[in-house]
């Protein structure tokens, strides 16, 4: 796995930042960051996604709450970060 620091959250102290990372083989994000609280899964699965998909979590997998201050260091494709030419 190569992975590609993208970045941390602003103005953090020296441990348990949220971070996010480029997995350059796979185009994958890995994120680190704050785990989602009760009250916010119990919201999630109120709210739902696919009708008939289970609102469970599986044990693989969990929810975390990204800082929206975060969301500039995620790629955007370049059509969206230049515009489209063929527009």
């Amino acid at each position: 796995m190569k992975l590609k620091f993208l970045g941390i959250y602003p103005n953090t102290p020296d441990d348990g930042s949220p971070t996010i990372w480029l997995d350059e083989d796979t185009g994958d994000l890995v994120i680190q960051s704050y785990k989602a609280d009760e009250a916010t899964l119990r919201t999630c699965q109120e709210v739902g996604s696919v009708p008939g998909h289970t609102t469970d979590v599986p044990e693989h997998e969990t929810v975390i709450r990204l800082p929206a201050n975060m969301l500039q260091f995620l790629p955007r494709p370049d059509s969206e970060v230049h515009g489209d030419s063929n527009s």
